[in-house]
C-alpha cells in the first residue's frame, strides 16, 4: 500500500481510557485539599495529634503516606529491562540529555524568572523539575500511542538515576547555581539532608518494589504479576498521595487559604514548564529522525515529573508547613490535566510531523517528503527489543 494512502490509527477518547482515579486525579486532589483544610479547621486537636508523632521533620502519618505512594509505583518498574539500554543507545542517550540537562535547566530558569521574590516556592519548583517521572508517564505514553517497551526502560533508567544523582542535582541547583543570582543564602539546603530523604522515601520503596517484582514474577509468573497484582496494587499509590495531602492540608490548610494568589503564581511556571519541555523534546526527537512512537515516548518522559518524590523530599527536608512542600503539591495538581491535554496535542501533531507509517517527515505538514527521502533510523534498529 502506498504511504500516502494509509490512514492514521483510530483515536479513542483519551480521558475515557483512563481509570476513574487517574481521570479525575486533579479533582480528587482539590477535594482532599478542601477536606484536609476543613478537618484542621473544625478539629484542631486532630491536627495536633497528627503532628505530635514525628520522625525528624516529618510526622509519622505523613511518612507512612509518602512511603506508600512511592511503593506501588516502583513495584511497576521493569528493572529487568535495564540491560537493553546498550542495544538502543541513541534513544536512551537523548532521553538522558532531555531529562537530566534540558529539564532541570528549564525549570530553574522559569522558577527564577517568575518567582524571584519567593525563594521557598522557587526552590520547591526546582525540586519538582529535578524529579524525573517514573509513574504516570507510562499512562501518558500508552494514551499517546508511544513505544511501551522504550517507556518501561526509560522509567527504570530514571529510577536508578534519581537514587544516584537527585541529591547532587538538588544541592547544585539550589545552593550553588542559585548563588550566581544572589539567592544561594536565602534558603540553605544540605546535600546530606536531601540524600537522607531520597534514601528513605525513594530508597526504601525502591528496594521493596524490586523485591516484590522479583518474588511475584518468580513465584506467580509475569502474566499474573502484570495482569492481576499490578492493577490492584497500582491504584493504591494515588490513595497514598491523597492521604498525604489530607494530612498535609489539615496541618497547614489555614495558611494556604491566606495565599490563593501564591498558588496561582506557583502554577504559572509549572504550566509553562510542561508545555515548553514537551515542545522542545518533541521537536528535538523529530529532528533526530526518530519515529512517532519513540518521539512520543521521549517527549512524555521528559515533560512528566515524579511529583511523589518532590513532595516527599520537600517535606522531609523543609517540613510540611514549608512553601517548598506547597509548591510540590501544586505541581501534582497542575501536571495531570496538562499532560492529558498534551496527549491530544501529540496525536494531533503526528499528522504534521510524521507519515502514517510513523517515519519522520522532512518538512512539517509535507505529504510525501517522508523519511523515505532522507533516511531515518530504521524501524528494525529503532525498536530492537519488540516482542
Amino acid at each position: 500500500m502506498a504511504v500516502e494512502s494509509m490512514t492514521y490509527p483510530q483515536r479513542a477518547a483519551v480521558a475515557g481510557r483512563l481509570s476513574l482515579l487517574d481521570r479525575f486525579l486533579a479533582f480528587w486532589i482539590i477535594l482532599t485539599m478542601a477536606f484536609g483544610v476543613g478537618l484542621g479547621k473544625l478539629f484542631p486537636d486532630v491536627a495536633d495529634a497528627i503532628d505530635s508523632a514525628r520522625i525528624g521533620t516529618v510526622s509519622f502519618p505523613i511518612a507512612a503516606g509518602l512511603l506508600w505512594m512511592m511503593y506501588p509505583v516502583l513495584a511497576k518498574v521493569r528493572y529487568e529491562e535495564l540491560g537493553k539500554v546498550t542495544r538502543a543507545w541513541k534513544i536512551f542517550s537523548v532521553s538522558l540529555v532531555q531529562n537530566w540537562l534540558v529539564g532541570p535547566v528549564i525549570m530553574f530558569a522559569l522558577a527564577w524568572l517568575l518567582l524571584p521574590d519567593q525563594p521557598e516556592y522557587r526552590i520547591g519548583l526546582i525540586m519538582v523539575g529535578l524529579a524525573r517521572c517514573i509513574a504516570m508517564v507510562l499512562i501518558w505514553n500508552m494514551l499517546a500511542e508511544g513505544d511501551n517497551e522504550y517507556a518501561a526502560v526509560l522509567v527504570a533508567l530514571n529510577s536508578v538515576f534519581q537514587v544516584l544523582f537527585y541529591s547532587l542535582y538538588a544541592y547544585f541547583f539550589v545552593s550553588v547555581a542559585s548563588s550566581w543570582f544572589g539567592g544561594g543564602e536565602e534558603v540553605h539546603i544540605s546535600f546530606w539532608e536531601v540524600a537522607k530523604s531520597v534514601l528513605i522515601f525513594l530508597g526504601i520503596p525502591l528496594v521493596a518494589g524490586m523485591i516484590t517484582r522479583y518474588v511475584g514474577i518468580r513465584r506467580k509468573g509475569r502474566e499474573w504479576y502484570e495482569g492481576v497484582l499490578m492493577p490492584r496494587l497500582g491504584p493504591t499509590a494515588i490513595v497514598g498521595l491523597l492521604f498525604t495531602i489530607v494530612v498535609m492540608f489539615a496541618l497547614k490548610g489555614e495558611y494556604i487559604l491566606d495565599v490563593p494568589v501564591d498558588v496561582l503564581r506557583i502554577a504559572a511556571p509549572l504550566l509553562l514548564y510542561f508545555l515548553i519541555m514537551f515542545a522542545v523534546s518533541f521537536f528535538m526527537s523529530w529532528r533526530l529522525r526518530f519515529r512517532y512512537p519513540e518521539t512520543a515516548t521521549l517527549s512524555f518522559t521528559a515533560a512528566s515529573n515524579n511529583f511523589e518524590l518532590a513532595i516527599a523530599v520537600t517535606i522531609g527536608v523543609f517540613g510540611i508547613e514549608s512553601g517548598q512542600a506547597l509548591a510540590a503539591v501544586v505541581g501534582a495538581l497542575i501536571e495531570v490535566p496538562v499532560l492529558i491535554a498534551l496527549v491530544y496535542v501529540a496525536l494531533w501533531a503526528r499528522g504534521f510531523f510524521f507519515a502514517p507509517d510513523g517515519t519522520a517527515k522532512t518538512r512539517i505538514g509535507a505529504r510525501l517528503a517522508t523519511a523515505e527521502a532522507v533516511p531515518a533510523t530504521p524501524a528494525r534498529d529503532s525498536q530492537p527489543f519488540k516482542r
